[in-house]
C-alpha cells in the first residue's frame, strides 16, 4: 500500500476498464423505463456530488487551501460541476459542453492522471471516483439516448473552451497560478510530455483537442438533436 500509484498499471486498466463498463451496464438497465432512467441519473449526480463535497471537507481538514492555488479552475472542476447540473435538469447547453470537454478532456486525466500517493490511498481513491464518475456520468446519458449533442454544439463546446482558457490564462499571469496546466506542464507523467516544451505543447493540445472533438461529433452527425429534456 505504501507504493505510489503506477500509470498503466494493473489496476489502472482495471479503473479504465471499469467506467465505460458501468455507464453502459447503467444505460442497459435504465431502458426498462424513463422513470429508472431518472432515478439513475439523480443517483450518479448525487454520488459525484457527495465525492466532491467530501474531498472539499477533507482538502480544509487537512489545511490545505490556501488562496489563490486551491480554487476549482482546472476544466475537470468546471465539468464536474457542469455534469452535476446536468444529470440533474438535462439542459442541453450544459450537455453540450460536458459531452467534449468531459470525454476529451476528463477522459485523458483518467488515462493519464495527476496522482502519485498509493492506489488505495483517499487522495486517489478520490480522484478516480470523481474524474471517473464525470466520464461514467456522460456516457451514461449519451448511450441511455436521455441526451444527445445538438447541431453546432461541437464549435459551441470549442468557443467556450477558449474563452474560459482566456480567463483562466489571465487569472494565472494575475495571481503566479497554473490552473489549466497553461503556464507549465503537471508534475507527474502525461500525454503533454510528448508535445514538446512551452508553449509548443499548448498549441498541439489546442490541435489535439479539436481533432478529439470532431471525432467525438462523428456518431451524431446525422441526427444531432437532443432526445428529451
Amino acid at each position: 500500500m505504501s507504493n505510489p500509484f503506477q500509470l498503466f498499471s494493473f489496476s489502472h486498466f482495471v479503473i479504465i476498464g471499469l467506467i465505460p463498463a458501468t455507464a453502459a451496464a447503467l444505460a442497459w438497465w435504465s431502458r426498462r423505463s424513463e422513470r429508472l432512467a431518472r432515478y439513475i441519473r439523480f443517483g450518479l449526480g448525487t454520488i459525484v456530488l457527495i465525492i466532491e463535497l467530501a474531498w472539499y471537507a477533507y482538502y480544509v481538514h487537512r489545511g490545505w487551501f490556501t488562496f489563490p492555488y486551491s480554487l476549482p479552475l482546472h476544466l475537470c472542476d468546471l465539468v464536474l460541476w457542469l455534469t452535476i447540473y446536468t444529470s440533474f435538469t438535462l439542459k442541453p447547453w450544459s450537455y453540450d459542453l460536458v459531452y467534449y470537454w468531459g470525454l476529451a478532456g476528463t477522459t485523458m486525466a483518467v488515462l493519464t492522471p495527476d496522482v502519485s500517493t498509493p492506489v488505495l490511498s483517499y487522495l486517489t481513491l478520490s480522484f478516480f471516483a470523481a474524474h471517473g464518475g464525470i466520464v461514467t456520468t456522460i456516457l451514461f446519458l449519451t448511450w441511455s439516448k436521455q441526451m444527445r449533442p445538438r447541431a453546432g454544439s461541437m464549435w459551441r463546446a470549442l468557443l467556450a473552451l477558449h474563452l474560459y482558457a482566456g480567463f483562466v490564462g489571465l487569472f494565472n499571469i494575475i495571481f503566479d497560478t497554473n490552473y489549466f496546466y497553461i503556464c507549465q506542464k503537471p508534475g507527474e507523467a502525461s500525454l503533454l510530455d510528448y508535445m514538446g516544451p512551452w508553449p509548443v505543447y499548448l498549441l498541439v493540445g489546442d490541435v489535439l483537442g479539436l481533432l478529439f472533438f470532431w471525432l467525438l461529433s462523428l456518431p451524431f452527425r446525422r441526427s444531432p438533436q437532443t432526445v428529451r429534456g
